[in-house]
């Protein structure tokens, strides 16, 4: 037995007495340790007032063979952050959120406390899903688009009769396939939503497009027509906030289209005498980053690199009247916007009926958002307005709805983003998609983008898997973690269970560890009815929805409601505290846990059958450990001093609830 393997500590609710405090409050932090430890002082290490300040914890209680530690502190920071420092009678160890050291750590890994932070509470308990809606449900014939009914970029709108067609790839119908479905589809697949255990839903753009995804937006202000317009979601928030589940909205507001109003390049939808592109005297024009012509800028540089600059309707005008602009991703269609600009500011989000505010409010009441292309937002070369902008839309967002969840594209690390001040969660790809869906058996999504890694084989190694959740985990408050939207598949990504090389297996292996990681869940649209798709490209993750399948009496779909299930009636899984218990070849092990309760999920990737020992000294004195494994078959599992051994027959998993003696 080692004592080392039962300390533990986290800033969640189980070890600190409000983990949402606010400023001149005083809490209580906890750390625990067996009683048989030979640690004769604990010290919690911080800093107040840019001082180092040790405070000494002194022994609260005792429970099930489990020694806690407290200390109390006034809060006058906006963020309170320390770490631990367990004295023996001749070493100090030292314990940061990064795990056990003997070397002095810096403050990288440190717990934080966010004193201020309004936290969407609602999110932990979430089980979202996400919805693609032009490929989820039809609801009425009325909203379709019709054949020819209008070209964008020259290519015309498509209807698509057969609804179990599949999806051609973009040069054959260039994002302008539509198969129907719309928000009143939605509204009538709600109760199918509630009896798989849905409580939250993400739909990608709704807003007045010209394709089928509508990140290509025209109006911000209304909802796309084809989908039903305004009454639309004004009926399916009321009905939705009916059923008790939660609404997000997805917006691109680092771009629009070239259709969009505001820009107007061809005068598909909106007369030539309006918008930005063609009216250097528009009032949009600032919104946009136009560029002018080469030769013109080499005659203004006089020795400075003048690069794209705003054009606001000023100076000289170029041979091509100031037509060139800058684009997110080079993608000729969707111009970024200019946040340089306040007049862009005050109509995307300080205005009390801006974009991000109006929906917010009554009669849509949507309850949060989700913005698209978050990590390039405000990025300009030398002009970097990211970390002036997101505090600012947070601030207009929670005065808004308190409540309301700020959720954000980044397929990176992006802790500098979720201290609290800017986004509650990412969409979770750098620390839940990508490691599960690589240690699953799929190469790297970002590595795999390049000639360069294509050969090299996933390492499928559960250390690694280990380290890379732990390198998100690690760098933020427990509170963040909650907020973490974890998801293997999205309108973005092919979906795991139609990779070839990913074995079915493999695949329910990583279904299990989507939902044991801390945060809310995520799943994309059809996941539960092993849906179609191809993994070459993007439209392969957009297959319509096989309605017309059985897929409820299937595997995927038993599997998604088992552990939806599981997950809304245990708090283990939604604000319990998590702690990786073993990793090695290809096994996992983690726990799930709170004063009362404590799950231990296990998996294994691996062709044969395998046996692993770890501990659960640090879950208190226990007996035994009782479940199942992802097929139902009941499992108990004895515990001896404080160990399990556990028999994983090949790529299976399973879920145990420690019994305390």
């Amino acid at each position: 037995m080692d004592w080392k393997n039962t300390i533990f500590a986290d800033s969640g609710r189980y070890f600190v007495s409000n983990p949402l405090p606010e400023k001149g409050e005083t809490i209580t932090l906890w750390l625990r340790i067996c009683e048989w430890s030979p640690v004769k002082q604990i010290i919690l290490r911080t800093k107040l007032n840019g001082v180092e300040v040790l405070l000494p914890m002194a022994w609260d209680y005792s429970r099930e063979g489990l020694a806690y530690f407290k200390t109390s502190v006034t809060l006058w920071e906006d963020v309170f952050h320390y770490h631990f420092y367990l004295v023996t009678q001749d070493e100090v160890y030292y314990y940061t959120q990064n795990g056990l050291t003997r070397a002095m750590p810096d403050e990288t890994f440190d717990f934080k406390v966010l004193v201020g932070y309004q936290q969407p509470e609602w999110v932990k308990n979430a089980v979202f899903y996400q919805i693609f809606p032009d490929r989820f449900c039809r609801g009425n014939e009325k909203h379709r688009v019709k054949d020819g009914e209008y070209s964008f970029n020259g290519c015309p709108a498509i209807q698509v009769k057969n609804w179990s067609q599949i999806p051609g790839g973009y040069w054959d119908s260039h994002c302008m396939d539509f198969y129907g479905g719309d928000l009143e589809g939605i509204i009538q697949k709600i109760p199918y939503l509630k009896k798989l255990g849905i409580n939250a839903l993400y739909l990608n753009p709704i807003f007045y497009a010209a394709t089928v995804h509508r990140y290509d937006c025209l109006d911000y202000f209304h909802v796309d027509p084809h989908l039903g317009g305004d009454d639309a979601l004004v009926k399916l928030s009321r009905a939705l906030h009916m059923n008790g589940m939660r609404l997000i909205l997805d917006v691109s507001v680092n771009h629009t289209g070239t259709a969009h109003k505001w820009f107007n390049k061809n005068g598909e939808f909106f007369p030539l005498s309006q918008g930005a592109y063609h009216n250097r005297g528009a009032k949009e024009r600032e919104y946009y980053l136009f560029k002018e012509k080469k030769e013109k800028q080499i005659a203004k540089r006089a020795g400075t690199d003048a690069g794209i600059k705003a054009d606001t309707g000023t100076g000289t005008d170029t041979e091509e009247g100031g037509k060139e602009y800058k684009a997110w991703n080079d993608v000729e269609t969707l111009p970024t916007l200019n946040y340089a600009s306040k007049a862009l500011r005050e109509v995307i989000y300080e205005g009390e009926d801006s974009v991000v505010r109006h929906w917010l409010k009554a009669p849509f009441a949507i309850d949060g958002w989700r913005f698209d292309v978050a990590d390039v937002m405000a990025r300009n070369d030398a002009v970097q307005l990211h970390h002036e902008i997101w505090p600012e839309i947070r601030k207009k967002i929670k005065d808004a709805n308190k409540d309301a969840y700020i959720l954000a594209e980044d397929w990176c690390d992006c802790a500098e983003f979720l201290k609290g001040d800017e986004w509650d969660s990412a969409m979770n790809y750098f620390g839940c998609a990508r490691p599960v869906r690589e240690f699953a058996g799929e190469q790297d999504w970002f590595l795999q983008k390049y000639d360069y890694f294509k050969e090299i084989p996933s390492p499928q190694d559960a250390e690694l898997f280990a380290r890379r959740v732990g390198a998100h985990l690690h760098k933020l408050p427990t509170v963040i973690q909650q907020n973490q939207f974890n998801l293997l598949d999205s309108h973005d990504i092919a979906r795991l269970h139609n990779n070839p090389a990913v074995s079915h297996g493999a695949w329910k292996n990583a279904v299990l560890l989507q939902f044991a990681l801390p945060g809310c869940v995520s799943v994309y649209y059809g996941d539960e009815a092993g849906i179609d798709g191809r993994i070459q490209d993007v439209e392969g993750c957009r297959y319509p929805m096989p309605w017309d399948k059985e897929f409820q009496k299937e595997g995927a779909y038993i599997l998604h409601h088992r552990l939806i299930q599981l997950r809304r009636k245990t708090k283990a899984f939604t604000e319990g505290s998590f702690k990786m218990l073993y990793a090695k070849d290809k096994q996992f092990v983690c726990a799930r846990f709170t004063d009362k309760e404590r799950y231990i999920v296990a998996c294994s990737m691996e062709k044969e059958e395998r046996t692993v020992d770890f501990s659960v000294e640090g879950l208190g004195w226990a007996s035994c450990a009782k479940g199942s494994d992802l097929n139902g078959e009941k499992l108990c599992v004895p515990v001896n001093d404080g160990w399990i051994r556990l028999t994983l027959p090949a790529e299976s998993g399973c879920v145990l609830r420690v019994e305390l003696e």
